[in-house]
C-alpha cells in the first residue's frame, strides 16, 4: 500500500504551558484535529494532496483561535489584510494572494489564482476583484473581528512598532500563521500557508506565506514546506526553497535538512519560528526554534499527533 501524510501547523513562539489555561490548550488541541481531519479524509479516500491541504486550511482559516483568515490580527490602520499561498508539486503550478480584505478564505482565493488566471500572485484590491468575479465567498470586517485581537491592536496604537501576532508583551510572542503539507497515494506533494499576519504591521506589508520559495513551496523532485515565523527572516533566507535544495544537492533527509534551516540558517539572521514538511516517501517533519509550536501529523501507517510544547 502506498504511504501518505498530513501535518499542519498553527503558529510558532513563546507558547508556554504554564501560561495556557486548560480550556485554552484544549480548543487549539480541537482546532488542530479538526484541520487534521478534514484533510485526511481526502488522502484516505484516495483524493489528492491539493485537496487535502486545501480542506485542512480552511479549517484553520475557519478557526477564530488562529492567525488566518477569521482570527486575523489587525494592522496599523485598524484593517485585517491576509495572506495565503498554495503550490502542486506535482507540475509546481503555484497561486498566492496578499493584503487582501474581506475574503473568507485567503487559501481558496490563492487556490482559484493559481486554477484560473495566468498568474502566481494577486494582491490588494485586485485580488478581492477576482474573488468576486470567480464568486468565491466574501464576508463583512464584523466576520472577522476578534475582540482578543482587536485588544491587542490598541495596546500597539500610537507607536511604528509591529507585533508578531501575540507579542505584545516580549515573554508572549507567538507567530500566527497556519499551514499544511501532504504528500498523496500517488505520490505527490503539496502545501499550503495563510496568515493575518503581524499586528499593528504597515499598510500593504506582506511576509513570507504567500511568497513562493520563502513561506511555501513543493516540488514532487523533494519535499513540501509551510513556513511560520518572523516573516522578514524567512523571506531573506529563502526558507522553505532551501530546504529543497538541501535534500536536491546535498542528498540530505527531510528532517535533516529542515533542521539545517531552523536552526542554523534562520538562527543566523536572527528568524524564529518554525516549519512543517512531507516528502514524496511520505515522511514527514515538524521543526522549530521557538518554546512551541501548534502542530499536528497524520499519516497512513497509523501516526497521530497533535502537539504544542517541546
Amino acid at each position: 500500500m502506498s504511504v501518505y501524510s498530513l501535518v499542519i501547523h498553527g503558529g510558532a513562539g513563546t507558547i508556554l504551558k504554564g501560561e495556557m489555561t486548560k480550556e485554552l490548550e484544549t480548543n487549539y488541541h480541537k482546532g488542530l484535529e479538526n484541520a487534521l481531519d478534514a484533510g485526511y479524509a481526502i488522502l484516505e479516500k484516495e483524493g489528492s494532496a491539493v485537496d487535502a491541504i486545501l480542506a485542512a486550511t480552511i479549517s484553520l482559516e475557519n478557526n477564530i483561535l488562529f492567525n488566518a483568515g477569521r482570527g486575523s490580527v489587525f494592522g496599523k490602520d485598524g484593517s485585517q489584510e491576509m495572506d495565503a499561498a498554495i503550490m502542486n508539486g506535482q507540475n509546481l503550478m503555484a497561486g498566492a494572494v496578499a493584503a487582501v480584505k474581506n475574503v473568507r478564505n485567503p487559501v481558496e482565493l490563492a487556490y482559484t489564482i493559481m486554477n484560473k488566471s495566468q498568474h502566481v500572485m494577486l494582491n490588494g484590491n485586485g485580488a478581492l476583484e477576482f474573488a468576486k468575479m470567480n464568486k468565491l465567498r466574501l464576508e463583512e470586517d464584523a466576520y472577522f473581528y476578534s475582540e482578543f485581537r482587536h485588544n491587542q491592536w490598541k495596546q500597539m496604537q500610537g507607536n511604528d512598532e509591529t507585533a508578531l501576532d501575540h507579542n505584545i508583551i516580549i515573554k508572549d510572542k507567538k507567530f500566527g500563521t497556519v499551514g499544511a503539507a501532504a504528500v498523496d497515494i500517488y505520490g505527490n506533494v503539496a502545501a499550503a500557508t495563510s496568515t493575518g499576519g503581524m499586528t499593528n504591521k504597515q499598510y500593504g506589508r506582506v511576509g513570507d506565506s504567500p511568497i513562493i520559495g520563502a513561506g511555501t513551496y513543493a516540488n514532487n523532485k523533494t519535499c513540501a514546506i509551510s513556513c511560520t515565523g518572523h516573516g522578514e527572516p524567512f523571506i531573506r533566507a529563502v526558507t522553505a526553497y532551501d530546504v529543497s535544495c538541501l535534500i536536491e544537492y546535498k542528498g540530505l533527509s527531510l528532517e535533516e535538512a529542515m533542521n539545517v534551516v531552523v536552526h542554523d540558517k534562520l538562527m543566523k539572521l536572527e528568524g524564529e519560528g518554525g516549519m512543517i514538511g512531507v516528502d514524496t516517501k511520505g515522511n514527514a517533519a515538524m521543526v522549530f526554534n521557538s518554546e512551541g509550536m501548534y502542530r499536528g501529523l497524520r499519516k497512513s501507517d497509523g501516526t497521530k499527533m497533535v502537539l504544542i510544547y517541546k
